[in-house]
């Protein structure tokens, strides 16, 4: 896991504090804090855990906090606990907890009804995002078109861009007259395209150097 400090965050400390060093898990709603503790407690040491519970029957809801003393405690507990767990960094106390709580449980449990594996679905940036795609005007497919006026290495696209599950292919072509970048990917879903060309169109690969990224019609129906 590597983790970057965002510059708006303020000093380092207030991060490590409410940013990385407590994972958000999903568990057995049998599980007392104990069991949580006692799950948890090989990948380091753990200041606190807590089981969110029904504030009107005082059940536990299958959700947990578990805080660490060290932001890297926390990062191993999220790369090698049990996947069952689902387990991320969780949102600073200061965000709304009980949106995050809800955004992460039922986009997990969807995501296990349809047997979807994409990882995002976890993160409340895309979860928001996936909410508002009936939104999107243009024609959207599994096919990209990437442009840069630098040219590509083609192992270098194919990594930036398989960090979104699902691609099938990276095409990378060369202008010799203009030296520009070309590229065409594919994903194997429409949705995992959406989420490339979200995040990385005007990303600067390399530093200084934006990716246009826009759909191609690759043939399909759009409104899948």
């Amino acid at each position: 896991v590597f983790i970057a400090q965002s510059r708006a965050s303020g000093s380092h400390r207030d991060v490590e504090d409410e940013e990385l060093t407590r994972i958000f898990v999903m568990i057995p709603k049998s599980y007392t804090e104990e069991d949580l503790r006692e799950k948890f407690k090989m990948y380091g040491d753990i200041e606190y855990c807590s089981i969110i519970k029904n504030k009107t029957t005082g059940e536990s809801k299958g959700l947990g906090y578990v805080r660490y003393l060290k932001p890297s405690q926390a990062a191993r507990a999220i790369e090698e606990c049990d996947r069952s767990y689902r387990a991320i960094l969780a949102e600073p106390k200061n965000k709304s907890s009980e949106s995050f709580e809800h955004d992460y449980y039922s986009n997990n449990t969807r995501q296990e009804a349809r047997g979807n594996t994409l990882p995002f679905c976890g993160q409340s940036e895309f979860c928001s995002f996936e909410k508002n795609e009936s939104r999107i005007q243009e024609s959207v497919s599994k096919r990209l078109s990437v442009v840069s006026r630098l040219p590509f290495i083609q192992e270098q696209l194919f990594a930036l861009f398989d960090l979104v599950p699902g691609l099938e292919y990276c095409d990378v072509q060369r202008d010799p007259h203009t030296n520009s970048g070309y590229a065409v990917i594919q994903y194997s879903t429409a949705a995992s395209a959406i989420y490339a060309k979200y995040k990385l169109h005007g990303f600067e690969y390399p530093p200084g150097n934006r990716l246009t990224v826009i759909f191609l019609e690759d043939g399909s129906d759009s409104s899948e």
